[in-house]
């Protein structure tokens, strides 16, 4: 790749360094530059910019990036479409994410222009929620690294997957000792049935009995007989040895110590077992604690279905200090701790409140390709995945929101729509739920968007990387629909009349992000009856 300080009248195809605001435009880090852009840098005044360009054996970051995400992807986990050199991945289930951190390790030694992140291995995901990350360091990388970095994701299997728990069915014994308080053994009880039921498992029976070895050789016995996947201990006393009471009862029950001790603290003294293909924990003092453990960890495997061998807990040691001072843990409580990352809420706000004076009747009710213009528009939001979908209404809102789609949309009228375009959008952004992360706003009169630009333009937002507003753009000229993060919803509930957003847009020139479109959809909107037989005649 050659990147560096070039003459302006030799920058076009050049990919733009660093963003640069214009008098009539903000060129932004990455955009690859056109004549038109170079015009308008002579008509700055500048004469010199940074940038880059690709050789022959290079590929842009956005490929580069698509090509390792859906190597490193497996079962359970989807990737994004790639912007500024990053593709992130997403689960699809619920479940547990599996790394394979060695693999991890040299993907991440093969070159600096490649850099991998994950969640910890093992840590518990939601379906949307963010699990990896893969981003492309310069604006391209030589496809050797690219083909280095791809095999090493996918050699083996997918480096990232999403495990779903299984549905194991659990028996706890709890063991007593003269003198032993009910209300512990019942929060021991308590605390164990939330640890499993938080994996989806269900413990099925609850036994008490002695903490001698005799006793608990004979529960052992009577718990697995209720047909259990996993068996687990909570002894009186915590075991100390391998001969002690717990650890000799199982092997009087014909049962294999498979391990004892852990580098994780709280949890060093937990003690891993079977009897033939059962699994056996017992479980160490802190697991009569709801606080994260030793137990946790190896709990997590087995509620999807990994077995646990001894070199598994050997390699817990990174990261495995759990413990605080008691200093450090009062600070910890009083802090709100942040949701783990999810895939962002985007929801769609369909305008369709106005009078179509110029059409001479109400547009959105004329049809294209069998559909009236509003409900093509709102089928669109759906197909998209945008959610919820809002359709604000307003002049002959009857009609309209009986050609709607008759699920999964919601409808909100507008009393005030005569005022402007405005109104509608300050309402239908102050009915959406306090959880969506931003909205597309749709005009209701442009029949060519479809899902695809939608899909792309939700792509793209990513306020952490300044794409905060995603406006589509063909050939230079900005169009809609429009995305805006939540950051702006009080912005837009103090605008009137018909400007619309534009304002906010040239208030905020850095956090604009123009999604390229193939088409011209995203710039033709139906104003008279001419755009609509124009429209229809080219599609046809």
């Amino acid at each position: 790749m050659l990147f560096g300080e070039v003459r302006v009248d030799e920058a076009e195809g050049l990919i733009l360094a660093h963003s640069l605001r214009l008098p009539a435009a903000m060129l932004k880090k990455g955009r690859v530059l056109t004549a038109e852009d170079v015009r308008a840098l002579k008509d700055s005044d500048i004469n010199f910019v940074t940038g880059a360009r690709l050789e022959e054996d290079d590929v842009g970051e956005n490929d580069a990036a698509r090509l390792i995400a859906d190597a490193l992807a497996g079962t359970g986990v989807s990737a994004s479409a790639p912007f500024s050199g990053r593709c992130n991945l997403f689960a699809t289930d619920r479940g547990v994410v599996a790394i394979d951190r060695d693999r991890l390790d040299r993907l991440n030694l093969v070159d600096e222009a490649v850099a991998v992140a994950t969640l910890p291995p093992y840590d518990i995901v939601a379906p949307r929620q963010l699990v990896a990350t893969v981003k492309i360091i310069p604006f391209g990388v030589d496809r050797r690294v690219v083909d280095v970095c791809s095999a090493l994701a996918s050699k083996g299997g997918p480096l990232v997957t999403v495990r779903p728990f299984l549905p194991l069915r659990v028996a706890l014994v709890l063991t007593t000792l003269p003198g032993i308080q009910q209300r512990v053994l019942a929060s021991t009880a308590a605390v164990t049935r939330a640890r499993v039921e938080a994996l989806d498992g269900e413990v099925v029976a609850e036994l008490r009995c002695p903490h001698e070895v005799g006793a608990l050789e004979r529960t052992i016995g009577k718990a697995m007989g209720h047909g259990i996947d996993l068996l687990l201990i909570a002894g009186a006393s915590a075991t100390v040895d391998r001969r002690d009471v717990v650890p000799a009862a199982i092997a009087r029950a014909g049962g294999t110590i498979d391990h004892f001790g852990m580098p994780v603290d709280p949890g060093n003294l937990l003690l891993l077992a079977r009897i033939g293909a059962l699994p056996i924990v017992d479980l160490p003092g802190c697991g009569r604690s709801p606080k994260p453990n030793g137990l946790d960890w190896v709990l997590r495997r087995l509620a999807v279905g990994v077995t646990v061998k001894p070199a598994d807990i050997m390699r817990m040691g990174p990261g495995g200090l759990l413990k605080e001072p008691p200093a450090a843990a009062a600070r910890v409580e009083e802090l709100s701790v942040p949701s783990a990352p999810r895939e962002a809420r985007v929801a769609a706000i369909v305008l369709a409140a106005g009078r179509s004076q110029r059409m001479g009747h109400n547009k959105l009710l004329d049809e294209f390709e069998g559909e009236t213009l509003v409900a093509r528009a709102t089928q669109a939001a759906l197909a998209a995945g945008l959610g919820p979908v809002m359709v604000v209404t307003g002049f002959q809102a009857d009609e309209v929101e009986e050609s709607l789609p008759t699920c999964d949309v919601l409808t909100i009228r507008n009393p005030d729509f005569a005022q402007g375009m405005a109104s509608s959008l300050r309402l239908g952004i102050s009915a959406l739920p306090e959880d969506v992360d931003a909205a597309v706003v749709m005009l209701a009169d442009m029949p060519r968007v479809c899902a695809s630009h939608l899909v792309r333009i939700r792509t793209a937002f990513d306020p952490d990387e300044g794409r905060a507003i995603c406006v589509p753009v063909h050939k230079g000229r900005r169009g809609n629909p429009v995305l805006f993060a939540r950051g702006f919803f009080d912005e837009i509930r103090s605008i009137d009349g018909d400007r619309g957003a534009r304002k906010i847009l040239a208030d905020h020139p850095e956090l604009v992000f123009e999604v390229v479109m193939d088409d011209d959809a995203v710039l033709d909107d139906v104003d008279t009856p001419k755009d609509l037989e124009r429209i229809a005649a080219a599609s046809g």
